[in-house]
């Protein structure tokens, strides 16, 4: 293909993803995650096992009904996490996998979201499971736009989702379409997700 415009490590991983789940009921999880929504196209499941001692993941499976992002983010992110402490993975945002990927499309980063969302719910539902609930972290959501009651993570997911100006968080999210006051905040947050997601550190 003349024109790929992914990563050979992108492509590896698309093409011979690692950790697949073959079959759910032969895989006995310490922890599941399941995000996303197949009528959007984007789905994922992940299952994790655990060191209790050592508070380590030690497996990690998954599968997904997502895209070449979506699995190769997904595939990385399951090698990324095996060793790791639980705190560490949890942690890990989507910028570290587009890291360890080379580089993702701007429009496709959004694909990588999935995955890290999906071993924080596997590593929630852990936590649960073994009476740890203090150390879930409960993300709390601002509301920007008091009109059409949109918050901040509406915010950040439009951006992921490739808007890259105040008109187009707009068109995505309806923000400051009836009385503006939210324009500065809605524009200075834009700025910053921008920075957060999508602008290499130096």
């Amino acid at each position: 293909m003349t024109d790929w415009v992914y990563t050979d490590k992108v492509k590896d991983h698309f093409q011979n993803p690692r950790n697949i789940l073959a079959e759910e009921s032969s895989f006995k999880e310490d922890g599941k995650g399941m995000v996303g929504n197949i009528k959007c196209g984007d789905q994922m499941l992940m299952l994790i096992k655990v060191d209790k001692e050592k508070g380590v993941i030690k497996d990690c499976k998954w599968k997904t009904y997502g895209c070449a992002s979506a699995i190769a983010s997904t595939s990385v992110l399951s090698e990324m996490v095996k060793g790791m402490k639980l705190e560490d993975a949890y942690n890990l945002s989507p910028k570290d996998v587009t890291k360890a990927l080379g580089a993702l499309p701007e429009h496709k980063i959004h694909c990588s979201v999935l995955g890290d969302k999906a071993l924080r719910a596997a590593i929630d539902d852990y936590y649960r499971r073994n009476e740890m609930t203090d150390k879930i972290k409960k993300e709390k959501a601002r509301t920007i736009c008091q009109c059409m009651n949109v918050t901040d993570k509406e915010i950040e997911h439009a951006v992921l989702e490739g808007a890259r100006t105040y008109l187009e968080v707009q068109e995505r999210t309806k923000a400051g379409t009836v009385c503006g006051q939210c324009k500065e905040e809605t524009i200075r947050l834009l700025e910053q997700y921008k920075q957060k997601h999508f602008t290499n550190p130096a």
